[in-house]
């Protein structure tokens, strides 16, 4: 796994424990990479296309899982498990729902590195000030 980004890995791993699954949709792929890095938040998040075909093409060549792209009416991407992995064709019907779900992706949450690096640097949460202090301007002393 060293040729993957740290979110690709995560997407891997994830692929790998729902292995025994016949049909993975995008919400619990994401929902159980969200699970194994431990990320609060972006529950409505989704995982972006380029990086699921790498782990696609990761796992096969690696560990010899087959898995199959697929989009559904809705843009969500559906993983099959299948003889042999494919990917979503570039051209022809499939690659029409490639380029319009790689658009929608624009406007869409993603996972991404960045979630996988505000978690692992352990960032606070924001504070909210609850008691904040006023200046009583009849307690300043002129000089």
């Amino acid at each position: 796994m060293n040729d993957l980004t740290p979110i690709q890995k995560e997407i891997a791993t994830a692929l790998e424990q729902l292995k025994e699954k016949s049909l993975i949709t995008e919400a619990i792929l994401a929902k159980k990479v969200r699970e194994n890095a431990k990320i609060q938040g972006k529950n409505k998040a989704g995982i972006c296309l380029k990086d699921l075909e790498v782990c696609i093409e990761y796992l096969a060549e690696n560990s010899q899982l087959q898995f199959a792209l697929h989009l559904n009416s809705a843009n969500d991407i559906l993983i099959k498990k299948e003889d042999e992995w494919k990917l979503l064709e570039s051209n022809g019907q499939s690659g029409l729902q490639k380029k319009r779900r790689q658009s929608s992706e624009k406007s869409i949450s993603v996972l991404t590195n960045g979630d996988l690096r505000r978690k692992s640097t352990g960032g606070k949460a924001a504070k909210k000030r609850t008691d904040r202090k006023k200046m009583d301007y009849r307690d300043f002393e002129e000089e």
